[in-house]
């Protein structure tokens, strides 16, 4: 009799290798040949992971064409199995895939929409999250200021690219061909701020300064390493906008931070 560990094994073979070999010797002929029955469950497992796919990347399946996206995931599903139950985190290296595929080679920017798309998707199933309590903030010492480091709400990231994804998708999605037709993907880099909102997802552009602010802050890097990098910065009013907009929701004090605070202090004045 085979243990669980090692039937969990031969299915897994069987769904991601289509190796039947092994699972099939467990399975009773029972009026259907063992490999019909285990090609029922990897047709089910294949239409699973690809219909979970179709959900996080609507956009790059409208800009590649049902045929293209269909037989892309088929390769990546094999490539990259899951290696979780839980179907809406299955997906998350399908942008780094789309860059190291060949047929996608000629849409350069295809494979950033596909990390917008993910940064969307991530956003809107992140877990629920308390924005950070200011009394707690107010409540610190004036020595413990330089040694914060916040924790960014689970649905925020941060992204860049070279042309403006940002609006190659809402033009995709709205399928507005005009729209579409007008983008310059010469324009420049694009930098954005992902984050879920009462309302939805909100896809904002940032200018690089803030968004290397942020960035710094979203790293947790502690406050007075990244307000003494800020440069001309209101770095203040920037810091009280991700903190009202409720971007974080702990912090801590950096130890490794203390020995720099007083530096940095004289940096500033």
């Amino acid at each position: 009799m085979p243990s669980l560990r090692e039937l969990q094994n031969a299915v897994r073979l069987s769904l991601v290798e289509r190796e039947d070999s092994v699972a099939a010797s467990y399975i009773i002929d029972d009026g259907l040949a063992p490999e019909r029955r285990l090609s029922v469950y990897r047709n089910t497992f294949a239409s699973n992971l690809a219909n979970a796919l179709r959900l996080s990347y609507p956009a790059v399946r409208r800009l590649v064409g049902d045929e293209f996206f269909e037989g892309a995931a088929t390769i990546f599903m094999h490539e990259r199995p899951p290696v979780s139950a839980y179907l809406d985190e299955y997906g998350a290296e399908f942008a780094e895939f789309l860059v190291h595929f060949p047929s996608a080679a000629s849409l350069v920017y295809l494979a950033d929409v596909a990390r917008l798309e993910w940064a969307v998707n991530r956003a809107l199933h992140a877990s629920d999250a308390e924005p950070l309590d200011v009394t707690r903030l107010a409540a610190l010492e004036q020595s413990d200021h330089d040694r914060v480091s916040f924790v960014p709400h689970p649905s925020v990231s941060l992204l860049s690219a070279d042309c403006p994804i940002d609006a190659i998708w809402r033009a995709v999605l709205a399928q507005d061909e005009m729209a579409l037709a007008a983008i310059d993907l010469a324009a420049g880099p694009v930098w954005l701020l992902v984050q879920r909102l009462a309302t939805g997802v909100e896809v904002a552009r940032v200018d690089e300064g803030p968004w290397r602010f942020a960035a710094e802050l979203f790293a947790g890097r502690p406050l007075g390493t990244t307000l003494s990098s800020a440069g001309n910065l209101d770095a203040p009013s920037l810091l009280a906008e991700h903190i009202a907009a409720g971007r974080f929701i702990a912090f801590s004090l950096d130890d490794a931070a203390a020995h720099v605070a007083a530096p940095a202090q004289e940096n500033r004045s």
